[in-house]
């Protein structure tokens, strides 16, 4: 017991920055892994609005929180309401709409009063790991997808199979509800779920006479026609971070490939090709330098003609390059169509009032609640019952995206999944910046994650 303490600890003072699926609050990811900034996560903090939402930094520091947490709880006791504290990293426009989603439930009905806390997401892995040992642990947590089996390992979540199973709208799809099991037994919810896909210059994608690419050969082809006058062809992000899985997951599984098993030659066919378009000049050497935000930037800059990217881009297009006729396709593929999971999960804390955090989760998770959050957010409901189409009327993006998530693979699921991913990011470090071959960086790379599998009992 002592030596699990220990190690859970000791990555609490290891994480300093949380990434993954949800890119848009920051992850595929995800900044969900699953990415804006953190300097936007960070502009949001100190904030409160009327669902009782409060920031908190490290929890419980500061005389503000202290003072905002008390005025929640006094609600609370005096409507004779139990209280759900629910904490989340959800930041800017999609954080009012989580925040007015809730002030919703609590308008609803008079049994329970859920209080939002905002923890920044650098701060997040921190607070659960520490919380893991201390017992100061939220009611609720919104949690990257990426970290909720390696949370459920710790033992710090309640299991929801029974309640899950008997609830009549438990229509859910498969890859988000993979995510949120471990070891056979559920212990969470989908909240939303994205994936990665190719953005494109449609101009100049026109003025080089060039279709949009469908297949590996047709990218390189298409990247090399594009890359001109100081302008890449394609851009991805590489950064040693989830983001660099996250991107590369996509190529790894069109290939045949899987995350576990890296020294084969379908991996090294995938990270061959990436490797390639930058030997060739078709794709800039910063990009291991880039994250997701970085290389939206450089597209919308017109640095880039093309890039992959979550729908989390959309809006920041629009923002930074509002006279861009750009469009989406799905990743052009090797031997199959593939990408990668992003998103973020509801979990209960295992002591926890379960009747009242249930009662809030049913209701924020049900098919009308899902479609119109999801949408507000520019995310797709986990739901099998709820359609991109229902969500996204008319947007031809977004249609796109519907497409690619059905043949979109989670991340793992794996209880050490942070450790197994920093192995890829270094192996895709090691062969972009030819300090190694790739068949090298990835032999390295699976010795890692073979003594990380070897610690799993």
């Amino acid at each position: 017991m002592k030596k699990r303490l220990a190690i859970i600890l000791a990555m609490a003072l290891g994480a300093t920055t949380l990434f993954g699926c949800s890119a848009a609050s920051d992850s595929g990811g995800t900044t969900e892994t699953g990415t804006k900034t953190d300097e936007a996560a960070e502009t949001d903090a100190g904030t409160k609005s009327d669902a009782g939402t409060e920031a908190v930094s490290e929890a419980g520091s500061n005389e503000e929180n202290t003072s905002a947490s008390t005025q929640g709880e006094s609600t609370a006791a005096a409507e004779g309401r139990e209280e759900v504290v629910l904490w989340h990293y959800i930041t800017e426009l999609e954080k009012e709409a989580l925040e007015n989603t809730i002030s919703e439930y609590n308008e609803s009905q008079n049994k329970v009063y859920v209080k939002a806390e905002y923890v920044p997401r650098e701060e997040l892995l921190k607070q659960y790991t520490i919380g893991a040992v201390s017992g100061e642990l939220p009611d609720i947590g919104i949690i990257d997808c990426t970290d909720h089996s390696s949370f459920a390992s710790m033992g710090i979540f309640a299991d929801l199979t029974e309640k899950f199973q008997s609830w009549e709208e438990n229509q859910f799809l498969e890859g988000p509800m993979d995510s949120c099991t471990y070891q056979d037994k559920i212990y969470g919810i989908p909240f939303n779920s994205n994936c990665l896909a190719l953005y494109y210059d449609k101009d100049e994608l026109a003025e080089a006479n060039i279709e949009v690419p469908t297949t590996w050969d047709e990218l390189e082809k298409a990247a090399e026609a594009l890359t001109k006058d100081g302008r890449y062809g394609l851009a991805m992000s590489a950064i040693k971070t989830e983001e660099a899985t996250f991107q590369f997951i996509p190529f790894l599984l069109s290939a045949g490939g899987d995350p576990e098993h890296l020294n084969t030659p379908e991996a090294q066919s995938a990270l061959e090709f990436i490797a390639g378009l930058i030997d060739k000049g078709y794709m800039s050497k910063e990009i291991i330098n880039w994250g997701q935000t970085d290389i939206e930037k450089q597209f919308a800059a017109g640095q880039a003609s093309m890039m992959i990217n979550g729908p989390w881009s959309n809006n920041l297009i629009e923002n930074d390059a509002p006279d861009k006729n750009w469009g989406v396709a799905m990743i052009p593929k090797d031997n199959e169509f593939a990408s990668v999971l992003g998103g973020e999960n509801l979990a209960v804390s295992k002591d926890a009032n379960i009747d009242a955090c249930w009662d809030f989760i049913t209701w924020f998770e049900s098919k009308d609640v899902s479609k119109k959050l999801c949408g507000e957010i520019k995310k797709f409901s986990p739901r099998s019952d709820v359609s991109g189409e229902e969500t996204f009327p008319d947007d031809e993006v977004m249609a796109v995206f519907g497409e690619q998530l059905k043949v979109a693979k989670a991340r793992g699921p794996h209880p050490k999944w942070t450790e197994l991913s920093t192995a890829i990011q270094l192996g895709i470090q090691q062969a972009l910046t030819g300090e190694k071959s790739v068949p090298d960086a990835l032999e390295e790379a699976q010795k890692t994650v073979d003594e990380i599998n070897a610690t799993i009992k």
